[in-house]
């Protein structure tokens, strides 16, 4: 009998709820099904834990939001009563289940003995982020998939800093979720019980209240926006997920009257049902907010996933046709304007810092060093991006003044430590109303970016590998770029080799071989000549490798006939190596 076969009976064997019975009954006759469904547990790791919703232990379900909950519950116990004390703040967004399952996971904490702060409805992820900190808790979790497609749900666990928890303290969950299989051992407690003693406390506007008023204090030039911003006109996207309330909020209280909202997509709805998957970062989730862009003869498209914390934009180009913008286009439209308001205003301070992950573009190095400021790389995940605020904060070396990942996550300020789609939605409004007040649209504002810094394309190219199968062929694609890394790529020449798995970066120039700083990491970076680069990752989040990819070239022609190359070789190259 399999491991996954074995799984599957000792399910069978529980007190289940009816309706899992059913569906486990439901597949007896499918060894496919119950090999993917039972092949593992669900894995909760860096970015928390994210799978298919259905019955099995490697299905997003009330039995493993219990069994992570309970190790969780168990390592903030061994944080002491003081953490126990400080507590726990509960989100969720508009998912199926994500309700129920933020119930569930306020149940297993209060029957721990640990208080909790749950919201009275769904909000955005960096609102989480927010009360961790507000509140003084010991932890958050998020019941969120981001911009997974509709089947998906997943959960997330911040700590006390508001940043995604460090890989040490995600060890010592791991080490504790091992000890129970989510059927015994797990301490639930009666929610309106748990309520009436104090043990479960119900959050709402006093929360919002505050956090709308510090994303508002991030305006550059507010008065610009209260002088001439109730005539431009924006039109806006929540993805049927949580960002409707609070965007809506900050844009109007901020000066921006004239916001027009997709309404077929304004209301939670986890099915998604007018998009494929609501990802911002598609120009299909964008198809109804285009149109009535065009009908309302807006200046600018904003969206947010489900969670809000990723943003996508679109603005017009010289032909009046709408461009989906690039995550990267748009931290460095954010990061330039940031930059440029500070030097306008006199405060642009010396010890300045940008934080952005190793796949993001190149672009961002050059201006910040044009303004002076210096310039971090990161492990993607935004939580590394909060570790350096976290630093800077603690040895006072740098001022944070902009963070962002190429994957739609930007953040300008510190009260809140992952990425904010509520604050960027503001300033990607005000960037725009800038460059219009300089007789310019966002477009030609991004083209006089290139005109100045370089013509920057980047692209991902993703393999989507399911199940047990999946997991070996991207093992073998990491395998085969670490072992045989290729020596050009479109014509341009691999010059090093950055393994963060063996933290050591070899130049392939010369053999030497050095250290690297960042973490431990299943990452491969090739450096190439001209600014060009090349990156490999398997996804924390999906069942997916990424490969990531940069050039730079002197038109925008030849900028986008490169990449293009470049992503050809690379998906060819990978393809091989998954099938041996």
């Amino acid at each position: 009998m399999t491991e996954a076969m074995q799984r599957y009976q000792y399910w069978l064997s529980q007190d289940l709820d009816e309706a899992t019975r059913k569906e486990l009954i439901g597949i007896q006759k499918d060894p496919a099904e119950i090999e993917d469904r039972f092949f593992r547990e669900l894995e909760f790791g860096t970015a928390g834990a994210r799978g298919v919703l259905g019955a099995g232990s490697n299905r997003m379900n009330v039995y493993t939001v219990r069994k992570i909950t309970q190790g969780l519950a168990e390592y903030i116990a061994g944080c002491g009563e003081e953490a126990m004390q400080r507590g726990v703040v509960v989100a969720y967004d508009s998912r199926h289940m994500s309700e129920e399952f933020s119930l569930e996971v306020s149940r297993v904490l209060a029957g721990n003995g640990i208080r909790v702060y749950l919201f009275d409805e769904l909000r955005p992820t960096p609102e989480l982020s927010f009360a961790i900190r507000e509140l003084s808790a010991i932890a958050g979790v998020n019941i969120t998939a981001s911009h997974n497609p509709a089947k998906y749900n997943g959960y997330k666990v911040y700590w006390s800093d508001g940043g995604q928890m460090g890989p040490e303290a995600v060890q010592g969950v791991v080490d504790s979720i091992a000890q129970n299989d989510g059927f015994h051992g797990i301490q639930l407690m009666d929610a309106e019980l748990a309520k009436r003693q104090g043990k479960i406390i119900m959050i709402s506007r006093e929360i919002d209240d505050v956090y709308v008023s510090r994303i508002l204090g991030l305006s550059r030039n507010p008065q610009m926006i209260k002088n001439v911003g109730q005539d431009f006109k924006l039109t806006y996207t929540p993805l049927h997920g949580a960002g409707n309330k609070l965007v809506r909020r900050v844009l109007q209280e901020a000066g921006f009257e004239k916001v027009h909202v997709v309404r077929e997509q304004e209301a939670p709805n986890g099915d998604f049902p007018t998009v494929k998957a609501p990802n911002p970062e598609e120009r299909d989730a964008l198809r109804l907010a285009l149109a009535l862009a065009r009908v309302t003869q807006s200046d600018l498209v904003l969206a947010t996933d489900p969670d809000s914390d990723r943003m996508g934009a679109a603005v017009k180009d010289e032909k009046g046709e709408f461009q989906v913008l690039t995550g990267n286009q748009i931290g460095c439209l954010l990061l330039n304007y940031l930059l440029e308001a500070r030097r306008q205003s006199g405060d642009l301070p010396q010890n300045g810092a940008v934080v952005k992950s190793i796949v993001s573009t190149n672009m961002a190095d050059a201006i910040a060093a044009n303004y002076g400021m210096t310039l971090y790389d990161v492990l993607t995940g935004f939580k590394f991006i909060s570790e350096k605020i976290e630093q800077f904060e603690k040895d006072g070396s740098h001022t944070f003044l902009f963070g962002f990942e190429e994957s739609f996550g930007y953040l300008a300020g510190t009260f809140a430590r992952d990425k904010d789609a509520v604050a960027a939605c503001l300033l990607m409004a005000e960037v725009a109303l800038w460059y219009s007040l300089r007789g310019m649209s966002l477009y030609q504002g991004l083209q006089e970016l290139y005109q100045q810094y370089g013509y920057y394309k980047e692209k991902v190219v993703s393999f989507e590998m399911d199940g047990s199968e999946g997991l070996v062929k991207i093992k073998a694609v990491m395998d085969g770029l670490r072992n045989h890394p290729p020596k050009a790529l479109a014509g341009k020449t691999v010059l090093a080799v950055r393994d963060y798995d063996k933290r050591m970066r070899k130049d392939l120039t010369n053999g030497q071989e050095g250290p690297l700083q960042l973490p431990r990491s299943n990452v491969l970076y090739y450096e190439m000549e001209d600014d060009a680069w090349f990156a490999a990752r398997p996804s924390g989040t999906e069942p997916k490798i990424k490969l990531y990819l940069g050039v730079r070239e002197e038109s925008e022609d030849a900028a986008s006939a490169r990449a293009d190359a470049m992503a050809q070789e690379i998906h060819d190259l990978a393809a091989a190596l998954a099938e041996g």
